[in-house]
């Protein structure tokens, strides 16, 4: 059996489930939110928080246990960028994720509740600068799969 395969597949499942679900919590935090979008966005961003745990731990398993010698990695320069432009994403993401449940346990489930659009503003911009840190990460990735860095 093939684990480098393996491996790399579910990384990269996992690494295109993120960005999916990035996409659908950037779509739904906009003016106007509430109600049952509201519930949505929470649990859209618990899902975010998971899939980020998966692509850690696959990737993480991957540099130990791949079909590279894991010093490839560890001595690569993209490879440290952008393990550092991932934990800026995460970073990122705390503003938006203390938001979004505290505005969830503010609505509690009624219809009627209506995101201030101050506070929705204050959380794009978390969000948008989340975007732009992720637009870098696959240009440090193809750097490192091509040699750069080492």
């Amino acid at each position: 059996m093939d684990w480098n395969l393996i491996l790399a597949c579910a990384h990269h499942l996992a690494v295109f489930s993120l960005v999916g679900i990035f996409a659908a919590e950037f779509a739904l935090i906009r003016p106007g939110l509430g109600g049952a979008r509201l519930g949505q966005l929470a649990r859209i961003d618990a899902a975010y928080g998971a899939v980020a745990g998966v692509v850690i731990v696959v990737g993480i398993v991957r540099v130990c246990f791949g079909g590279v010698d894991p010093w490839y990695y560890l001595a690569n320069h993209a490879f440290w960028g952008k393990m550092w432009l991932f934990l800026i994403m995460g970073l990122l993401t705390i503003q938006p994720t203390i938001a979004i449940r505290r505005w969830a346990k503010a609505g509690g489930g009624t219809a009627d509740y209506v995101v201030p659009e101050g506070e929705i503003g204050t959380s794009r911009r978390f969000v948008h600068l989340q975007a732009g840190v992720l637009l870098l990460i696959p240009i440090f990735a193809a750097a490192m799969a091509r040699g750069y860095g080492s």
